[in-house]
């Protein structure tokens, strides 16, 4: 078992997502793991700094922690040649900490460019099948080319390439995406505790880590807690078929105006108590996820590290799977 920080980086600006990189690493955290965003959920989140630069920035101001996106979409805003040298620069900076976490992308991030979104999630699959194929091909070294239904490569090449390749992990919300891990990828990411799907990736080859993203918001009492997660992360309650569709953070805040704080106590681990964490960690553990990242909607990120750190790291590397069938 690894457990992970998420860095919030539509919370938070560089310089501090930065800071509390360094702080998760004293804290005894494994690896941190950056969103990849162009713009945040909600307007009053206030923030969507570069994920590629601030990545760089903390493989220099530490040696310890791994590093991985969760996750990049190399298919529209990015086209994967670009990503394919971003990952292996980042895997030679970092002395090999990197993992590239990837995904089909949401609309909110990628319709920025112009080019539009595929409405259609098998095109959106077969697009970020071509785009691993193309980051695979151009971390093979030399001149590739590749003319794919959906992206085409002309005569290019990564010069600098690490002796050990970044690993992939590749999101998934259902059964073919999580073929699709099984297949190009290295390793399955959600954000679901869905033990189908962890199945999937095996029946499908797929034996990497398995990455899932724990929800929490920390504060000294639970009703503080749960109020900063109404206010600037209530669109984790709409699910990923709505969150991948909605272009702008206005249509979340319109999207979201009927959340309550019951529901965000229902899904949200709030508060100062370690039994309620380890209440809403388990059923990922049953599900067979093996890295547990920390995803803090709290007001306080010293005051969760610092309760990570005294109460739930032993805590959650004991935690073993739990009345799973057979």
């Amino acid at each position: 078992m690894q457990i992970g920080y998420k860095l919030a980086s539509e919370a938070y600006g560089p310089h501090e997502l930065i800071r509390q990189a360094v702080q998760a690493e004293r804290a005894g955290f494994d690896f941190v793991e950056i969103s990849d965003h162009y713009h945040p959920w909600l307007d009053n989140q206030g923030h969507s700094p570069f994920a590629w630069t601030v990545l760089g920035a903390i493989a220099a101001r530490t040696e310890r922690i791994g590093l991985a996106t969760g996750v990049t979409c190399p298919t529209v805003r990015y086209h994967p040649a670009v990503i394919a040298q971003a990952a292996a620069t980042l895997a030679l900076v970092s002395d090999g900490r990197f993992t590239l976490g990837v995904g089909s992308g949401e609309r909110l991030n990628e319709h920025v460019t112009g080019r539009g979104f595929p409405n259609s999630v098998p095109e959106r699959h077969a697009l970020l099948r071509e785009a691993l194929d193309i980051i695979r091909l151009l971390w093979q070294g030399g001149y590739r080319s590749y003319e794919g239904r959906h992206l085409r490569l002309d005569d290019a090449r990564v010069f600098d390439l690490p002796e050990r390749l970044p690993p992939i992990a590749v999101a998934a919300g259902g059964p073919l995406a999580a073929r699709i891990a099984a297949e190009l990828g290295d390793g399955l990411f959600a954000t679901q505790p869905d033990g189908d799907l962890v199945r999937a990736y095996g029946k499908a080859g797929g034996s990497g880590p398995r990455y899932a993203e724990v929800p929490l918001a920390w504060a000294p009492d639970a009703h503080t807690a749960a109020q900063a997660a109404l206010d600037t992360s209530r669109w984790a309650v709409t699910g990923w078929k709505v969150m991948s569709e909605l272009p702008n953070p206005a249509n979340f805040a319109a999207a979201t105006t009927t959340v309550r704080h019951e529901d965000i106590l229902e899904l949200f681990a709030c508060g100062p108590d370690p039994a309620r964490c380890l209440e809403v960690a388990q059923p990922f553990v049953n599900a067979g996820f093996d890295r547990l990242v920390m995803q803090n909607a709290g007001p306080d990120p010293d005051g969760f590290i610092e309760f990570y750190r005294a109460e739930l790291d032993h805590r959650l590397r004991a935690l073993t799977p739990q009345n799973v069938p057979g």
